[in-house]
């Protein structure tokens, strides 16, 4: 018997970024105390007003088959988030809900892109990008975020990766994982370059709402860039909804159509309880939100604070979201090295930056899901272990 050549283009060389984090699993389900910092999963239980509303549309029927792009009341509170938080005016048909943002970019991604097109993302590169660009045959191009320019986008790179070729461009801005966001020049910068070479423009967005005092800059926002755009979003980093696989593609009306038919050939919609819980958390949920992402703050601050000084180790404060991309390369350790190492030495489970691309090479991320006081003691054995291999010989 044999597999399509699909298997072998959605497996990815990213995947391997799991496998620390695998073998944490399985020794936490055997009992040991695993610091679980290697995913990003909120700890945080769904807000209640959001639980709440899942609850009642449950008692009252809501059971049934969705509507097939996605239910009246919730793209209508999109709409209104989307003009709220971006300034942009969309209508409810631009708007395909899926099970999560991931699958809203293998969507999108099948509905834009074939074999011999290249689409050009940032690296480090979240670690699914390669599957879903290689699952309709994309080629994917990768430009690199430089440590020594906090990772920032940078255009004039941008710019000379388009060829030919190029079909569009896939950003993942704020970044996983290293925090970065887009400023006011790089925006415009990515939304010229997209018009001047008629591409497509793919805004990876799930942690928007996560930001720490930089405001997002989003190149949709600017003009004639919803025409060509396709924003993509969902509520499991914003409100700790991780395991209600709810997100969301706004995009021009004619994709939108295109998104329906993948959609009633792939999952034949939403259910509707999960959409009446996410109408409750787009449209009441700001105050959930600010306390989830002060935490978030006040976590990374805490962290900051607790490695600054490591030897062998650099941190610094992210723009936005839930992770430290710290630098350990002065440690002689690549990730994978340190991340194993930390693993078994102090029960402490990062992510190795290598998973994300070349340049995460020498970094490990650490998750903010979990509690100060754990995140301290977490801290404390990164800090143990990290001064055990760079501790100078003696004789």
């Amino acid at each position: 018997m044999r597999f399509s050549s699909l298997t072998q283009r959605i497996a990815g060389e990213g995947s391997d970024a799991w496998d620390v984090h695998d073998l944490a699993i399985k020794r936490r389900a055997a009992g040991e105390d695993i610091f679980l910092l290697s995913i990003g999963d909120p700890d945080f239980d769904t807000p209640a007003p959001i639980r709440a509303a899942a609850i009642e549309a449950l008692n009252t029927g809501r059971t049934h088959y969705s509507a097939i792009g996605g239910e009246p009341a919730f793209r209508n509170a999109i709409v209104e988030h989307t003009r709220r938080t971006l300034g942009i005016d969309v209508v409810p048909e631009q708007i395909t809900i899926f099970p999560g943002a991931q699958a809203a970019l293998f969507g999108v991604a099948q509905c834009l892109f074939e074999h011999g097109d290249e689409v050009i993302v940032a690296e480090p590169t979240y670690v699914t990008y390669e599957a879903v660009l290689g699952a309709p045959g994309a080629r994917m191009i990768q430009i690199p975020l430089r440590p020594e320019n906090r990772f920032h986008l940078e255009p004039d790179a941008l710019a000379r990766a388009i060829t030919p070729q190029t079909r569009g461009i896939i950003l993942n801005f704020p970044h996983n994982p290293t925090g970065a966001c887009l400023t006011a020049s790089e925006s415009a910068a990515v939304a010229a370059l997209c018009r001047k070479h008629d591409l497509w423009f793919i805004s990876d967005e799930v942690y928007a709402s996560l930001g720490f005092g930089l405001p997002h800059q989003s190149p949709l926002s600017l003009p004639g860039m919803m025409g060509r755009g396709i924003l993509i979003s969902s509520l499991s980093k914003s409100h700790a909804m991780t395991g209600w696989r709810c997100g969301w593609a706004v995009t021009p009306l004619e994709l939108a159509r295109h998104l329906d038919h993948l959609a009633r050939a792939m999952f034949f919609g939403v259910a509707q309880f999960i959409q009446d819980a996410g109408t409750v958390a787009v449209g009441e949920g700001s105050a959930d939100l600010e306390r989830l992402r002060a935490t978030y703050q006040r976590r990374a601050e805490v962290v900051v604070q607790a490695l600054t000084g490591v030897r062998g180790m650099s941190v610094r404060m992210p723009d936005a979201g839930m992770y430290i991309f710290a630098d350990i390369r002065a440690t002689g350790l690549d990730g994978k090295q340190f991340a194993r190492g930390l693993l078994e030495a102090e029960a402490v489970s990062v992510t190795p930056g290598e998973g994300f691309g070349p340049s995460g090479a020498g970094h490990v991320r650490i998750t903010l899901g979990t509690s100060e006081e754990r995140l301290l003691e977490a801290c404390r054995r990164i800090a143990r272990y990290t001064a055990s291999i760079t501790a100078p010989a003696t004789r």
